[in-house]
């Protein structure tokens, strides 16, 4: 933000901005001769559980939507090449479709936002996060049989939302802006298909009732042991503890990474995490671009056994450093990085994010707490169901959340009121669907051929 500026002053020197970067130059994909997509790919296995790592593959290789998943460090390879307007924000880094989500506040509101910010960074132009975003729409509705035209069309969509979103966030005050926020229950009525709207009230209802499903392999679950104590139930090959000799990649001292991770908590925080204490962790295998990074569950239980689960996960370096507009983001805890960039760019965060590292085997984690496994299925409910709908909630998302560390009047006076910003969106969209398709093909086939990569 151009501080001392006036917002007429400030819209047109980022309307200004288009004379370097034309809105209609963000239709070109420019691709490297060089491109390998498998290359880079495999350039990140050394840095993960080798036994889970065909795990990884075999996740990406389900369908195109799925290969976009797990490949966050191919399109940010791929937008190296791309002239961007340097309009910077705090950027989610990972912005598809199924990294956003539903949270209940502590005042038993449920909001809609991001929710995954491994790749999150500072000082990245706004629209890298908005054309990943749209182009992982338009996979997800060639999936979904749309027509070329009519895929198109919801890419758009996404990127029409961000833009008239920015817009009315640009009318706003900064303290105005930090407390905005989406209420998913409302938008929820706003869902046109009448079985997914009903669907996902009723889900919402659910969650806020804390209603435990049965059936979630993926999630969780108790056994009782002797002596009244409880552990962590082994769903193989989900949810499992390790066991026999290990080396320390499969390891965590358990005792001081709680311990550190207390310290980063601010103090009315860590009061209400002291309240628990530790009783097992076990390894969760999760996601699809986070599988073979280490990632475990810590069960912790009061005196009177009220549980909470608290995920911690492996923070590795963001594949977005190469187009951070200025430096290097200067954190030296990885975790630390991904706990602050999510509390920018979050509208109410987790009370129990934190960070920590690992001594013995340099690493850095964060720690957050399990979410509701009911809101996180709404999103997946939305995105099969009312994907144009979906797609346009998360484009205002988006806008809303760059809007707190951008400068939403310089954004809005770039993109313009008329649409030849999110036409040229939605052209790239189509073009960088057709590579995720190609490039997925030659996932597919390498496995099939059994190529080490």
């Amino acid at each position: 933000m151009q501080l001392g500026l006036t917002k007429e002053e400030r819209y047109v020197a980022g309307k200004a901005r288009r004379q370097a970067v034309p809105r209609a130059s963000h239709a070109a994909l420019v691709l490297s001769a060089m491109r390998d997509p498998l290359a880079i790919l495999a350039e990140a296995d050394a840095a993960r559980l080798t036994e889970l790592v065909p795990i990884r593959y075999a996740r990406m290789a389900e369908s195109p939507f799925a290969f976009l998943r797990g490949s966050v460090a191919i399109m940010a390879a791929d937008l190296i090449r791309v002239a961007s307007p340097d309009l910077v924000v705090q950027a989610c880094g990972d912005c598809h479709l199924m990294n956003f989500g539903a949270f209940s506040t502590p005042e038993a509101h449920v909001l809609f936002d991001i929710n995954d910010f491994d790749e999150t960074l500072a000082g990245i132009d706004f629209t890298v996060d908005l054309k990943r975003l749209v182009a992982s729409v338009a996979v997800a509705a060639l999936e979904a049989a749309f027509s070329r035209e009519k895929a198109e069309r919801v890419a758009r969509s996404a990127a029409r939302a961000y833009r008239k979103s920015m817009h009315a966030l640009a009318a706003r005050s900064p303290i105005e802006i930090w407390h905005a926020m989406v209420n998913l229950p409302c938008e929820a009525k706003r869902i046109k298909n009448a079985a997914v709207r009903n669907r996902v009230q009723r889900l919402l209802e659910r969650a806020l009732a804390n209603e435990v499903a049965e059936d979630n392999d993926n999630y969780p679950h108790l056994v009782r042991g002797g002596h009244g104590m409880s552990a962590i139930d082994d769903r193989p090959p989900l949810i499992y503890h390790f066991r026999g000799d290990v080396d320390q990649r499969h390891t965590l001292n358990a005792g001081r990474a709680f311990a550190c991770y207390y310290g980063s908590l601010a103090p009315e925080r860590r009061i209400l995490a002291e309240r628990y204490t530790l009783s097992d962790i076990a390894f969760k295998v999760v996601g699809v671009g986070s599988v073979g990074t280490f990632c475990a569950i810590g069960l912790f239980l009061t005196p009177d056994g009220d549980p909470l689960f608290l995920q911690v996960k492996e923070a590795q370096l963001p594949v977005l450093e190469k187009l951070r507009r200025s430096g290097r983001s200067g954190y030296s805890n990885q975790g630390r990085r991904i706990v602050e960039g999510q509390r920018i760019m979050q509208a109410a965060s987790d009370v129990f994010l934190g960070w920590f590292d690992d001594e013995a085997t340099d690493r850095y984690f964060y720690v957050r707490h399990l979410k509701n496994r009911h809101l996180g299925t709404v999103a997946e409910i939305m995105e099969s169901g009312a994907l144009e709908f979906y797609a346009a909630l998360c484009g205002r998302t988006l806008a809303r959340a760059h809007a707190r560390s951008g400068d939403p009047v310089m954004l809005a006076g770039y993109m313009g009121k008329s649409e030849v910003f999110d036409e040229a969106l939605g052209v790239f969209a189509m073009t960088y669907a057709d590579q995720t398709t190609l490039d997925h093909t030659a996932l597919c086939q390498a496995l099939k051929a059994s190529r080490s990569f």
